[in-house]
């Protein structure tokens, strides 16, 4: 064992001295357990049942196990996710030297390459699954609804990044209440959803909290960055965001689960409920508050590189995890029920299978990103023709799931 960790000793060492002495560790490292945590909340519920012809079909181990509800309030962190991104946009944009245009074009292409990247490889991968090794078409239809799954995240989060400006004109003239009127938003569609004129409110009523519901987390990280939330500030947003959430939790019944349950009516999620803000308002306190010790205990190389390693990976883990736990789950699928794999998420035994198997979809994660990484940097060798290509490849694959 002395060689692997010496290796990993000197990496850690070499990482850290090329850090440069303004990176602000604390972000990076909320942002790496922000992204960590969204491959092991859906590698925990993204659960299998095979049907007679083989094919995988979905099922949440959450629809047998109410009781798990609760571990989503950990690996919900998404607020997390927002509050970094609020946090880091907003000092990127203030240190830009082009226009505000040029910035936001800059940024939106830096998440949509990935993106595209990934559903033109499974456009191209459905045909030779099916017709080259007979995948069933009911598992390549599971497999495409859980690729695009967590794209969503990325269009949602695109938008909020080209608000950015906005976002900091709120800053300046509301400061820490900037984030206020989103909670208020929120709040207003939620009474008339849920409220006793629910029955008369139409059915895309709902996605009005889209917007607003996302960009809660983010307009916080905008004012933390342009130093309008300190301590006072953070334990606010800590003690109001954990009453909010005991309060809508024992008074007003809103669902326990932080992710879709199949077969409930109501989804905190999907759009994001009031639920999911004071789930945010809560973590944000809390990250700012732990920020310093947070820093300090990233000074360690040991610690620091993963983080480094993680963070330079982000959107590759982002859109290519689901993708890891296919590569699993499909030749599983021949063998037949495989427990915690392809056999029904419905006892005990399967979430301790589960758990087991999740080592294994993190190590085909890290081979998958060994060839997707290069698909986040530049396509400046990637020709007009080329990318058009992959544009309709894409706009094909995202068709066939969505249809699905």
């Amino acid at each position: 064992m002395r060689g692997p960790r010496a290796a990993f000793a000197r990496f850690g060492a070499r990482v850290d001295e090329r850090t440069p002495a303004h990176r602000d560790r604390a972000i990076d490292g909320l942002r790496a357990l922000a992204l960590l945590a969204v491959p092991t909340g859906h590698w925990l519920v993204g659960g299998f049942t095979l049907d007679d012809g083989g094919g995988l079909h979905n099922a949440s181990p959450l629809a047998t196990f109410g009781g798990l509800a609760p571990a989503s309030w950990v690996l919900q962190m998404l607020g997390i996710f927002f509050l970094v991104g609020g946090y880091s946009s907003y000092l990127s944009y203030r240190r830009r030297k082009g226009s505000v245009r040029e910035w936001t074009v800059g940024r939106l292409r830096r998440l949509g390459r990935p993106v595209l990247g990934v559903t033109a490889v499974w456009a191209l991968l459905l045909p030779l699954l099916h017709y080259g090794a007979g995948v069933p078409a009911d598992t390549l239809h599971t497999a495409s609804t859980l690729v695009v799954q967590p794209l969503w995240f990325v269009g949602v989060y695109a938008v909020i990044t080209a608000l950015t400006p906005y976002c900091v004109r709120a800053s300046g003239r509301l400061g820490a209440w900037a984030a206020v009127p989103l909670l208020g938003s929120v709040a207003v569609v939620d009474l008339l959803r849920y409220g006793p004129y629910a029955d008369a409110m139409p059915s895309w009523l709902s996605l009005l909290n889209l917007l607003p519901g996302w960009m809660f987390a983010y307009q916080l990280g905008v004012s933390w960055a342009d130093g309008r939330i300190g301590r006072r500030g953070a334990w606010l947003l800590l003690a109001g965001g954990a009453a909010l959430f005991a309060t809508l939790l024992l008074a007003f019944h809103y669902p326990m689960s932080m992710v879709g349950v199949p077969g409930e009516a109501r989804t905190n999620s999907h759009p994001p409920s009031l639920l999911v803000l004071a789930l945010a308002a809560a973590q944000s306190g809390a990250a700012i508050l732990l920020r310093d010790r947070l820093a300090r205990l990233l000074r360690r190389p040991a610690l620091w590189a993963p983080v480094v390693v993680v963070n330079l990976s982000a959107m590759t883990i982002l859109c290519w995890h689901q993708t890891a736990m296919l590569a699993a789950a499909v030749p599983a699928s021949y063998v037949g029920e495989v427990p915690g794999l392809t056999g029904a998420p419905d006892t005990g035994g399967w979430v301790l299978a589960r758990l087991a198997w999740m080592p294994l979809f993190a190590g085909l994660l890290v081979v998958i990103a060994r060839f997707a990484r290069p698909l986040e940097s530049p396509w400046d060798r990637t020709g007009t023709a080329r990318r058009a290509a992959a544009a309709v490849l894409a706009a094909g694959f995202g068709y066939f799931a969505l249809a699905a």
